[in-house]
């Protein structure tokens, strides 16, 4: 469900802000440097996780302000949404859902938030770190568990890894019990990436039938690495290579997102800077379309500084393509670029402060 209204305080350059959107495009237009991304990243930690930037959290808190923040949002149908940080824990992110406490993984059953950024342009060249965190953040969209199976086994992983740094004192059965839930976790988590990478795929062959749609290349997505199996016998067989390595050698956090340029037959790193934004373009607009489908309503898209590096036919077929797609937050440092868009809500950002245009 779309955001009616996002209150800001102490959040980055923000001591305290507030906005209405509409239902569609929401355009924030303003200098370098104005807060347009700062808004859009208060928008995206409306999910589970560290938002757009990954940045650690006591980095959000405005630098003059208390050292903690908050962000409140109201959602279509008058749902409450609160979270933030205290000043006494600024790396604790804490979430109140109409008034009570809940858990920071149970955003993703109120809301499904997709975003591009300058920094993921070379996503398909960069680690597979980020392609795999790319790729969960698309499961999370059709699958509001993925984060609590996600967030167990990292867990799970990281307290193995501490026993066995000192096999003198672990407990074999608290060792056992730990490599059981990352199996268990584990399973999952292979399980829903291999189904959003499936039906991601068949998405993009349906998406690219349509005339409107060909100016986004078609990319061919697999999932490589650990395949499944029996996780269990293969974390107690690999114990003593994984304490020399300081951590687990084998298991879905070694999944990485394998993306091809299916008209040129190449993978997608190879692919120009234009082609690879134009791919990964395509495939966010895909995911969009499948999250509308399955979920019966469309995913918040923020696209930051997203068409001053489309050109003129590219920048018309994604207007085209987000038309009655739900909200969309769009940042540009030039008002022209949007010119097209009727009925877009328009912001300016100026001395950290929102305007109406």
């Amino acid at each position: 469900m779309p955001i009616a209204r996002l209150m800001l305080m102490d959040f980055r350059s923000y001591a305290t802000a507030a906005i209405a959107p509409g239902p569609g495009y929401v355009v924030l237009t303003g200098d370098n440097g104005a807060g347009k991304t700062n808004i859009l990243e208060a928008v995206s930690l409306l999910t589970p996780g560290r938002g757009l930037r990954g940045a650690a959290l006591s980095e959000m808190a405005r630098s003059s302000g208390p050292g903690g923040f908050g962000i409140a949002a109201t959602l279509e149908g008058d749902a409450e949404l609160g979270t933030g940080t205290l000043a006494a824990a600024p790396e604790r992110r804490q979430l109140r859902v109409n008034g009570a406490t809940a858990s920071v993984n149970s955003l993703s059953e109120w809301l499904s938030i997709l975003w591009l950024t300058p920094a993921m342009d070379r996503l398909f060249s960069g680690s597979a770190g980020d392609r795999r965190r790319f790729l969960d953040r698309l499961v999370l969209a059709l699958d509001p568990t993925h984060a609590s199976h996600a967030a167990r086994y990292e867990a799970a992983m990281r307290a193995r890894n501490k026993l066995l740094a000192e096999p003198e004192t672990a407990d074999p059965a608290w060792l056992a019990a730990l490599e059981a839930g990352m199996a268990e976790h584990g399973l999952a988590l292979t399980g829903a990436r291999s189904r959003t990478v499936a039906a991601l795929g068949e998405a993009l062959g349906e998406a690219i039938a349509s005339p409107s749609q060909t100016d986004f290349p078609r990319a061919s997505l697999a999932l490589n690495g650990w395949a499944g199996g029996d996780l269990v016998h293969l974390l107690r067989a690999n114990r003593g290579r994984d304490a020399a390595a300081g951590r687990a050698t084998e298991g879905p956090h070694r999944q990485d997102l394998a993306v091809e340029h299916l008209a040129k037959r190449q993978p997608a790193a190879r692919a120009s800077t234009g082609e690879q934004k134009a791919l990964l373009l395509g495939i966010v607009l895909a995911h969009a379309e499948l999250v509308a489908e399955r979920r019966g309503a469309a995913p918040i898209l923020l696209l930051d500084e997203v068409a001053a590096h489309l050109d003129p036919a590219r920048r018309a077929a994604l207007f085209a393509r987000l038309e009655g797609r739900g909200q969309v937050w769009m940042t540009g440092t030039e008002t022209t670029l949007f010119e097209s868009l009727a009925g877009a809500a328009r912001f300016t950002i100026a001395n950290g402060m929102i305007h109406v245009v």
